[in-house]
């Protein structure tokens, strides 16, 4: 008890927070199996197009890579010729200007994405193909053909990318993260203040101007709010804000030493968070207002972190110190049938739900030594557990991307905290942040 009050107090006095640790294992929430092969040529411009197709096809490349769900083939397998319009493909094989040479060794691939750019008043239109290059002929094999629209600049060049990159994507059951955001805590001004910025690390803005302590932030599900933990007026405090205009939205705080970790209903009607209104933290629900307080859970335990599945909108995972060390545990909304998740071994917490309802994201020590956390994946159902950092700093405060199929968390991997991306399977680790110490990520539409 004593242990997870003191870990509680460095969390909010030093913005450290609970996190996890382990091995190198895959789970279910990333498709198994050999991925369909795609080669993406690169595409070439014509006019004022010319200049903009570094920035496509290297946006394109990275889109499609990134999804996770297919393997894209290195270049250097690729035929002398590519490509660029469907009647470029000649009947018979040969210097790649037939589909069979896509085919075959040394490509192999399954798809061809190919086009062209071309500037048409003042504007950037993309011609982009995805072809299936099984298909007997031309006109079976086309999967995609369509003109894309954009600015005649950088900004339009990756914009008409992300959207080509996104209809592949959707080929294959995947949905685009172009458009979601991360939101998290950044001291590079001097003080923690939630940030935001694009899921691929672009576009970083600082949305606090409180020069004090905002830390543990929780997006809406509809994306247009943010609530976190304040440390504006002395205490800490819960603090909503829409994400449009940065304007603070109103929410009564109860009269406690602590209000903290809030996260959303799946509605977004609601918000659950930790209150030490009874003596200790506790888990409380109430309307997005703060009016319509009712306490959650009643234990002799400190406990924080409540979030709500996302599917059915009843069950919460949280954070509880009631058999010793802090572990994951769950219980329905009117606070019965508890039960804890984790083993009991070492220290947990960090809890996040997949959009599938069925698994979810942690921290972990495992028993290993204090700090030595790093992310975990659990299947809520059988209680089995994967884990996808090891020996590369401490890795924690993890989140699911809307794909279901990244996440977001923070590492001490390359020094200082930043923010890095990952797939669920561990894989295609990316760092977002490079400038102060960073923490506490969440990623939403």
């Amino acid at each position: 008890m004593n242990k997870i009050f003191y870990g509680f107090l460095v969390v909010l006095t030093a913005a450290g927070v609970w996190s996890v640790q382990g091995q190198d294992a895959r789970i279910g929430v990333v498709v198994s199996g050999e991925k369909p092969a795609i080669a993406i040529v690169d595409f070439r411009g014509t006019g004022g197009a010319q200049p903009l197709m570094s920035s496509f096809n290297g946006t394109l490349f990275e889109d499609v890579q990134g999804s996770g769900l297919l393997r894209v083939v290195s270049k250097s397998m690729y035929p002398l010729q590519n490509p660029q319009r469907p009647e470029d493909f000649k009947p018979s094989s040969g210097q790649g200007m037939a589909m069979l040479d896509w085919a075959r060794p040394p490509v192999s691939t399954n798809y061809l994405a190919f086009g062209y750019t071309a500037e048409q008043g003042g504007q950037l239109i993309l011609y982009g193909y995805l072809y299936n290059v099984s298909q007997n002929n031309l006109q079976s094999a086309q999967v995609i053909g369509k003109r894309y629209f954009g600015t005649l600049d950088d900004d339009g060049a990756r914009k008409v990318a992300h959207e080509f990159a996104a209809d592949i994507i959707a080929q294959f059951g995947g949905g685009s993260l172009v458009g979601s955001r991360i939101f998290f805590v950044s001291d590079r001004t001097g003080a923690r203040e939630i940030w935001s910025m694009d899921y691929d690390g672009s576009n970083q803005k600082q949305m606090t101007f409180y020069k004090s302590l905002a830390i543990m932030p929780a997006i809406s599900p509809d994306g247009a709010r943010l609530a976190f933990t304040n440390f504006a007026k002395g205490t800490p405090r819960i603090t909503l804000i829409s994400t449009e205009t940065g304007r603070s939205l109103p929410f009564y705080n109860q009269e406690a030493s602590l209000n903290t970790t809030p996260s959303f209903s799946p509605d977004g009607k609601q918000l659950y968070y930790a209150s030490s209104a009874s003596g200790y933290a506790q888990i409380y629900v109430a309307n997005v207002d703060g009016s319509g307080l009712r306490r959650i859970s009643n234990s002799h335990a400190i406990e924080v972190e409540p979030k709500v599945n996302p599917k059915t909108g009843n069950d919460l995972v949280f954070v509880s110190g009631r058999s010793g060390p802090q572990q994951i545990y769950r219980m329905n909304s009117e606070g019965a049938d508890v039960e804890r998740l984790t083993n009991g071994e070492g220290e947990a917490s960090n809890p996040a739900w997949h959009p599938d309802g069925q698994h979810i994201l942690f921290a972990w020590t495992r028993g290993y030594a204090t700090g030595a956390f790093n992310v975990f994946t659990m299947d809520v159902a059988t209680r089995q557990f994967n884990q996808l950092t090891s020996g590369a700093g401490r890795n924690e405060n993890p989140s699911w991307a809307p794909d279901g199929r990244h996440l977001v968390f923070m590492s001490t991997r390359s020094g200082s905290p930043q923010i890095w991306t990952m797939l669920a399977d561990g894989t295609q680790v990316a760092k977002l942040t490079t400038k102060g110490s960073n923490r506490f990520p969440v990623w939403g539409k």
